[in-house]
């Protein structure tokens, strides 16, 4: 049975690799190719545009009005099983209504969400099948598992401070990355921080000794990086680095792609690409 994809944001750089991750994987398709209303792609065959070749899947525009009807938002009659979705909160926010509404699963990717905007993706999870996930790469899944075991052994100690620091693309709006954030939230969960009260997003000027048990970010934006991210345990005579370099969106992509073919499986719930890769506390 083919799984079939809808892409939001089908003309953007993360889009073009979602579809050629499609493209290159067995058993799904795209079906649906979705942009912003003024984009200067809609009408346009979503293949030829990410550069696989002709789909004879145009790009059409999800319409963001509150009181149209599910099948008008996306004009598509939600032909596809699972949306992936790596544009803004405000489009993805609208996905998430629409997609409650007609029972489809999504693969999300957005990163800038806010703490509200995120509840409102837990209490649609109650219906449908939702991966959240600020990063789809397996090495980073696979950091996190190893971060959660440095953490216990080294940010536990007051010996050692905590830094980390990320590298994106100059087109990148939100800092620090979701990702730094949630490498940094496995490093704090073992140990009760919370990043809102331990976190130290900001230096400048006379700002005093560090402060014990806080973890700091440092964020570097700048030409094409795809996305570098270190997370280093500093001790007195020792450094212990993390690191994962991303050089490639297919990575990105590929992970997304993954999550669908899991997802597909799923009954209604919130999932992180941990369970996808069945590194969760569960499957330990």
């Amino acid at each position: 049975i083919m799984l079939k994809l809808a892409i939001a944001g089908a003309a953007g750089r993360m889009g073009g690799a979602l579809i050629h991750a499609a493209e290159r994987t067995d058993g799904v398709a795209v079906s649906v190719a979705l942009e912003h209303p003024a984009s200067s792609s809609l009408g346009k065959d979503a293949g030829a545009v990410a550069g696989v070749g002709a789909l004879g899947v145009p790009i059409r525009a999800a319409k963001p009005e509150a009181d149209s009807s599910p099948a008008d938002r996306f004009n598509v009659d939600f032909a596809f099983d699972i949306l992936l979705e790596f544009t803004t909160p405000q489009a993805t926010m609208e996905h998430v209504h629409a997609c409650r509404r007609a029972r489809r699963g999504m693969v999300i990717g957005t990163t800038g969400m806010t703490d509200a905007e995120q509840q409102r993706i837990r209490q649609a999870a109650a219906d449908i099948p939702i991966v959240l996930a600020a990063n789809t790469s397996v090495g980073i899944n696979l950091c996190l598992a190893l971060l959660a075991t440095a953490g216990k052994v080294l940010a536990g100690d007051p010996q050692y401070d905590v830094e980390v620091l990320e590298a994106h693309h100059r087109n990148k709006v939100d800092a620090p990355s979701g990702t730094a954030l949630l490498l940094a939230q496995a490093v704090a969960a073992p140990l009760g921080k919370q990043l809102k009260q331990d976190g130290v997003f900001a230096r400048h000027g006379h700002t005093g000794a560090r402060k014990a048990g806080s973890i700091g970010f440092s964020t570097i934006r700048g030409g094409d990086i795809a996305g570098e991210h270190t997370v280093m345990f500093i001790g007195d005579g020792e450094r212990l680095e993390i690191t994962h370099k991303a050089t490639d969106r297919r990575i990105f992509a590929d992970g997304a792609i993954k999550a669908a073919k899991w997802l597909a499986n799923q009954q209604a719930g919130m999932f992180t690409m941990q369970d996808v890769l069945g590194l969760s506390a569960d499957n330990r």
